[in-house]
């Protein structure tokens, strides 16, 4: 409560000082004129232009306000390090029950964890941002009433302004202990695409952050693995701050993780940050397509408009149209602009090739016995052969009677199939990536079009994916060795590609098969996928046996927990919500994938040591203090406004006694009452005088 005094004029300022001036004037005339009364006029007349001016005795109503006081609090991946978590919680206490005693002051707590920092699910990878929270929440409180902030962290942030951003002390205290040790696996360089069937190059370096060296030749070598898909693990050791690098070829479009992890050092801190991953995106530079049509037929159009509309296919496509054995004295030039380069394309460029297609081939002595065991020996060292027969597949002329009938899945009877059908998938069909969820089919009755020819054969080996008349084999995929092969045991998939009754899925299953023949990852038969969207971990497990096994999933903190799998489509999947930032390694006890929350290599982990040299400056900038939470939490005090705000085992939280007023009230210092007698008191002792 304060009193002050105030003018609250009746008429304007300018005409009480005229009338005041007015009067003064009328006064000094009377004392020069030597009347008697002039200074009691003098008098009254300053009582009237008092009155006018109305001074005013203001008395404020005062209510205190407290002051505030914020707690950030550090909950990200990094200080799941060691104790930190247990000695965050046991400060996060000590503070709040020694600020919980002063009546004078309100507490706030903000929690800083991986979701709110912008690195979730690969929404950037920004680190801990301590700061930016602090200067948000010290933001909503009027300057007079901020008494102060206390951070407690590791010293890990990354986002430290250059001058304090509070108009109060900030104090630091810290987890873990001074002098850690830590090693962590850089990547220096890496690509994030690569081309199919090229090396790529992974540069890497390993330091080593230690409290005391490590003596011995031994003791400045680090052993590093290199895994990725389900090849053989490499093993590389290399000096302890010098670069390394691991060469390797992409075997598969889409993308590849590998998996960098250097072995743990002795009183390491954590191991969190010695695994490191890289996405390297696979791509094609063209896709090398031979096709080989034996006679001229309506569906040849068909595979060639399919080829040709890709603009990532090269496409060779030569078409027999007269057999050796056939004598009608046409010239040559007359059949064919250039020369059939048998020898060129099944000899010497036969590997340049990512896919060899002979349509309704037919074996007349064109291609020789050798050039055909070249082709087996081309799939079964990686290549991939498409096959699509019509009658002549059953006839004595047949592919099958060729060194390529050992890689073929289906083997002739001899009989062709001449009456409309409409394909069906198998039960293993309906699971396989390739023909699960072609669009148009239905269980019982499928919507797409009937074909009309059907080439009988024995599956001897593969699996079956499509079957037409009578239950037989339509459609068969294959591994052999390295390489694939599939087989489509009629010419009439055409029909599909031109409407008829309504057509079908024609264009999208010989795409699926043109990529499960290039062994894209999605269309794997025995396939797990991870994904983390939105929070969630997302497990899809593929397989084509009907017993799915549960699903481990290894968190980055070294947690496990065990999914089920869910039929999904032909697919089962499983969901678990995730939190934690970092690497996640799922597995079923045969296949493994991974999967990052936030960046692949995120900021947060780069280095894990508790640090003070971060936040120092700005700390001292603000007049704040550092403590080691190790060493015990410091004394809480409230200190004056420009007063010291920490010492040693001390710091302070400014007392600002802020107020509002709550309440005014007003007594005039001239009553009316008050005036009329002293007006006329003083006019009635000048005339008085006067008359004497």
């Amino acid at each position: 409560m304060t009193d002050s005094l105030s003018l609250a004029p009746m008429v304007p300022a300018a005409l009480i000082a005229v009338l005041a001036a007015v009067g003064l004037g009328l006064a000094g005339v009377a004392m020069v004129k030597g009347g008697s009364g002039w200074a009691l006029r003098a008098l009254a007349l300053a009582v009237l232009v008092a009155a006018l001016a109305n001074p005013l005795a203001v008395r404020e109503e005062h209510e205190p306000q407290r002051d505030v006081a914020l707690i950030v609090v550090d909950r990200t991946s990094s200080q799941g390090v060691g104790e930190r978590r247990a000695e965050t919680a046991a400060a996060l206490k000590s503070v709040g029950e020694g600020l919980a005693r002063f009546e004078d002051l309100e507490v706030r707590t903000i929690e800083i964890t991986d979701d709110n920092t912008g690195s979730q699910d690969g929404a950037g990878d920004k680190g801990t941002r301590l700061f930016g929270a602090l200067a948000q929440a010290a933001g909503e409180i009027p300057r007079r009433r901020f008494a102060g902030a206390v951070l407690i962290t590791d010293g890990q942030i990354h986002d430290v302004p250059a001058a304090p951003p509070v108009p109060g002390p900030i104090h630091v205290l810290l987890t873990g202990k001074p002098g850690e040790s830590d090693r962590r696996l850089v990547i220096e360089q890496a690509p994030s695409y690569g081309i199919v069937g090229k090396e790529v190059t992974i540069r890497y370096r390993v330091e080593d952050r230690r409290a005391e060296k490590a003596k011995g030749f031994r003791a400045n070598l680090a052993r590093v693995r290199m895994r990725y898909d389900d090849n053989e693990e490499k093993i590389a050791q290399i000096p302890i701050g010098k670069s390394g690098q691991f060469i390797f070829t992409l075997d598969h479009a889409g993308p590849t993780v590998v998996e960098l992890e250097v072995d743990a050092a002795p009183g390491e801190l954590s191991t969190l940050n010695n695994r490191t991953l890289i996405s390297i995106n696979g791509v094609r530079d063209r896709l090398r397509v031979l096709l080989v049509s034996g006679q001229p037929h309506a569906g040849e159009r068909a595979w060639r408009n399919l080829l040709k509309s890709d603009p990532s296919v090269d496409l060779i496509h030569f078409t027999i149209l007269r057999p050796p054995e056939k004598d009608d004295f046409t010239p040559l030039r007359e059949l064919a602009l250039i020369a059939f380069p048998i020898q060129e394309l099944f000899e010497t460029k036969l590997r340049e090739f990512d896919l060899i297609v002979f349509d309704r081939y037919v074996v007349r002595d064109v291609l020789p016995p050798s050039y055909l065991r070249n082709i087996v020996n081309f799939v079964k060292e990686g290549g991939a052969l498409l096959l699509a027969v019509g009658p002549e597949f059953a006839s004595l002329r047949s592919l099958y009677q060729t060194p390529l009938g050992k890689v073929m899945p289906a083997a002739p009877t001899g009989k062709v199939l001449e009456r409309g059908f409409r394909p069906r998938l198998t039960d293993i069909g309906y699971r396989h990536p390739v023909t699960a969820g072609l669009p148009g089919n239905g269980t019982e009755n499928p919507e797409w079009g009937r074909w009309f020819r059907q080439i009988e054969a024995v599956a001897k080996s593969g699996r079956v994916l499509m079957q037409g008349l009578d239950g037989k084999p339509l459609l068969l995929l294959e591994r052999i060795g390295k390489g694939r092969v599939a087989q489509i045991l009629s010419d009439h998939i055409w029909l599909w590609a031109r409407g008829f009754e309504g057509g079908g899925p024609q264009a999208e299953l010989l795409r699926r098969l043109a990529h499960w023949l290039m062994k894209e990852p999605d269309l794997e038969e025995e396939g797990l996928k991870v994904e983390i969207r939105d929070g969630r971990l997302i497990v899809i497990r593929r397989s084509l046996e009907e017993e799915m096994p549960e699903i481990t999933v290894t968190t980055p903190s070294g947690m496990t927990r065990t999914l089920s799998l869910e039929k999904d489509g032909g697919a089962t999947r499983a969901v678990l919500e995730v939190k934690e930032t970092g690497l996640y390694k799922v597995t079923d006890g045969t296949k493994t994938a991974l999967a990052t929350k936030g960046a692949l290599n995120p900021l947060e982990l780069q280095d894990l040591r508790a640090t003070a040299d971060r936040v120092l400056p700005v700390v001292k900038a603000s007049g704040g203090g550092i403590h080691w939470i190790a060493d015990g939490v410091p004394e809480l005090r409230r200190t004056r406004p420009g007063r010291d705000s920490a010492g040693h085992g001390w710091i302070g939280f400014i007392a600002n006694k802020s107020f509002v007023v709550s309440g005014l009230a007003q007594v005039p210092l001239l009553p009316g009452f008050l005036v009329l007698i002293l007006v006329m008191g003083g006019l009635m002792m000048a005339w008085y005088r006067e008359g004497r």
